[in-house]
C-alpha cells in the first residue's frame, strides 16, 4: 500500500532538533518499500544531513517561501512528515496541497510546565515523539542511535598537542544561552579533578572563556575552542574517552558514537524537551532540583532571579566520577 513513496521530512532548526529527525528518517528508508526520502531544513544546517545515506536528496529553504513552495509542488511527494510544525510548515503544506503528518509539539502543555512548574509532559525522547509521525506507514523504532557522519578522516596530531593525542576527556563548554553553561570557576574545579587530559571544545564565542580555564587548570587542559572546525570537533568528540557538555548542539552530535556523556543541565531541563542522551550505553543527567527551574524553555541570557544557583550549586563529585570512569 505505501511501497515506491516519495516522502518528504521538514524541519527547519535548530541543531538538536534536526539531529534527532535522523532515526526518523533513516526508519523511513529502511522500513518502508523503495521510500524516496528527501529532507528540507535551512542552509545553516546542511551539514547535519549532506553526508547521511539515509537521504535521498536535501532540500534548502530558500529566502522566499513561494520559491520553496514551487520546488516542493515539483518533486510531486506523496507524502510530508511536518517535525517542525510551525507556520511555515503550515503554510507549505495547505499550499502544496500534499497529504501530511505533523508532529504534536503540546505547546499549552510545556507552556503550562514552564510556567506553573507543573509536570505534565510525558518523560518520552523527542525522538519517540517524532517517530509518532511516521507510525502510519508502519515505521518502528530500530532502538538505534542518532546519525551523524563525520565529513573527513582528520589527522588527530595535527589537532591536538602530543599530550592530548592518545586519551582525552572532551569537555563541551559553549552553549547558545548564558543559563546553559556552567561558570569557568567550575568548569577549572572539575578539570583539576579528572585523570585524563582535558580538550575544551566550543565555538569562538568562548575561546576567551576556554584560555581563561586551561590557564587556571595547568597543562593537562588544551583549548580548541574557536580553533576547530565542526567537523574537526565532532572528529575529536568521536575518539574521547569520555564526554562532558552541556544542553547544546555538538554534545547532542556526540550521541552517535556512543561514548560515555555527562550531560550536564542548568537553567533547562532535559524533561521538558525531551532531549537526553539518545541510546548512548553509558550516560549521566547533572542537574540539581530548584523551585526555579526550570526557567526558560531554550536558554536566557541570565539567571532570572541573579543567583545562579543551578549551576553555582551543582555537585562536582558525580561529574568528576563519571567522567574518571568510577
Amino acid at each position: 500500500m505505501f511501497s515506491k513513496m516519495k516522502i518528504l521530512v521538514i524541519r527547519f532548526s535548530s541543531m538538536g532538533d534536526i539531529i534527532y529527525t535522523t532515526p526518523v528518517v533513516r526508519c523511513l528508508k529502511k522500513q518502508v518499500p523503495d521510500a524516496e526520502v528527501h529532507f528540507l531544513t535551512k542552509p545553516a544546517f546542511k551539514y547535519i544531513y549532506d553526508s547521511n545515506p539515509y537521504v535521498d536528496k536535501l532540500l534548502l529553504l530558500k529566502p522566499s517561501l513561494t520559491d520553496t513552495i514551487n520546488e516542493i509542488k515539483a518533486e510531486k511527494y506523496d507524502q510530508i512528515i511536518d517535525l517542525h510544525n510551525n507556520l511555515r510548515t503550515t503554510i507549505i503544506k495547505l499550499r502544496t496541497g500534499i497529504k501530511a503528518s505533523t508532529y504534536k509539539k503540546q505547546p499549552i502543555r510545556k507552556w503550562l510546565s514552564l510556567k506553573f512548574k507543573l509536570n505534565l509532559i510525558a518523560a518520552e525522547h523527542l525522538v519517540d515523539r517524532y517517530l509518532k509521525a511516521v507510525k502510519f506507514l508502519g515505521v518502528i523504532n530500530d532502538d538505534a542511535p542518532i546519525d551523524y557522519y563525520v565529513k573527513a578522516q582528520h589527522d588527530i596530531s595535527k589537532l591536538l598537542p602530543p599530550t592530548h593525542q592518545n586519551s582525552y576527556v572532551a569537555f563541551i563548554i559553549g552553549a547558545t544561552h548564558f543559563t546553559k553553561r556552567m561558570p569557568n570557576y567550575k568548569i577549572i574545579s572539575i578539570c583539576k579533578q579528572l585523570n585524563l587530559a582535558v580538550l575544551l571544545l566550543g565555538g569562538n564565542d568562548v575561546k576567551a572563556n576556554g584560555d581563561e580555564i586551561a590557564a587556571a587548570a595547568g597543562k593537562q587542559v588544551y583549548n580548541a575552542c574557536g580553533i576547530t572546525s565542526l567537523d574537526e570537533s565532532v572528529f575529536l568528540v568521536s575518539k574521547a574517552k569520555s564526554v562532558i557538555g552541556f544542553d547544546t548542539g555538538l554534545t547532542h552530535i556526540a550521541e552517535a558514537f556512543n561514548v560515555p556523556i555527562a550531560s550536564v543541565w542548568g537553567g533547562t531541563t532535559p524533561d521538558l524537551l525531551g532531549v537526553w542522551p539518545y541510546k548512548v550505553k553509558n550516560s549521566l543527567i547533572a542537574g540539581i532540583e530548584l523551585s526555579c527551574r526550570p526557567c526558560s524553555k531554550f536558554g536566557l541570557e541570565k539567571c532570572p532571579l541573579g543567583h545562579f544557583k543551578c549551576m553555582n550549586e551543582m555537585p562536582e563529585t558525580g561529574i568528576v566520577d563519571f567522567a574518571n570512569g568510577n
